[in-house]
């Protein structure tokens, strides 16, 4: 009979297998407290926005090197600068983002599965070309769709309802324009730009994680349509399935390519 040894729980084993971890901790957690702070200052986000943003993004950081703040700040830098642009013209039509910034539900809609794609590269790094495409096609999606919407909402009149093409109000759930659909698809490419520029992605997968944001932020439109009513599915929930389907996509695709 075959006896497997114990793992030797020794202070040396300890120290193998979770240095590289440990080193990360206080760079990431400082990068991640500052990036939490200047968004708050920004009033970007509230106080609970600020804590659930500092928390995913250090699990980016821990897991993925500074190569993932480096883009999640390029995301924010988009979706704060759309927001805020033709504040008048939403305040109009009465769409305009609140002035106390975005809660911790609405950061974690957002985020949330880029972190927890990222989570199994802390303890299996090997796992990195498998999931890491899911990071970034999530941050790409988060992206397209804010800048979609912010920016279609300012330079169009006449938005359409994503399900039949007929013209509805601007901020209808499931309208979209032609203007804010472009702008989502290129700010989803320098989001995935970035990501292989920091080489969290390999550049093979560039195009794949761009359609794949597009689709997820389509999917996003769809629902916004279809189900996103108060007694179904509200714009939280829609925009965490949204990247969600973006990243299982890029995920599962990669994969397939990968084994064939």
């Amino acid at each position: 009979m075959t006896i497997i040894p114990p793992i030797p729980l020794t202070g040396a084993y300890f120290q193998g297998v979770y240095s590289p971890l440990l080193d990360r901790v206080i760079p990431s957690a400082g990068l991640t407290i500052s990036f939490a702070l200047a968004a708050w200052g920004l009033k970007a986000v509230d106080t609970s926005g600020a804590l659930a943003g500092a928390a995913v993004t250090f699990l980016l950081c821990m897991a993925a090197g500074p190569g993932a703040l480096i883009a999640v700040l390029v995301v924010f830098a988009l979706t704060y600068f759309t927001t805020r642009f033709g504040h008048q013209v939403k305040e109009r039509l009465g769409t305009a983002e609140g002035s106390e910034g975005r809660s911790a539900r609405q950061v974690l809609a957002n985020l949330a599965i880029a972190g927890m794609c990222a989570i199994p590269v802390m303890w299996y790094p090997n796992s990195a070309r498998w999931v890491l495409i899911g990071v970034a096609a999530a941050l790409a999606e988060a992206a397209a769709d804010t800048v979609s919407s912010e920016v279609g909402q300012v330079f169009s009149r006449h938005p359409v309802l994503i399900t039949n093409f007929r013209r509805v109000p601007s901020g209808t759930n499931g309208a979209v324009t032609i203007v804010g659909s472009v702008m989502g698809i290129l700010s989803a490419t320098l989001i995935t730009y970035v990501c292989v520029a920091v080489n969290l992605i390999d550049q093979r997968w560039f195009f794949l994680t761009v359609t794949c944001a597009t689709l997820g932020m389509i999917l996003d439109s769809l629902l916004g349509a279809t189900l996103e009513k108060p007694d179904r599915l509200g714009n939280n929930s829609v925009n965490f399935t949204s990247t969600g389907f973006a990243a299982f996509l890029a995920i599962l695709i990669s994969f397939i390519v990968r084994v064939n």
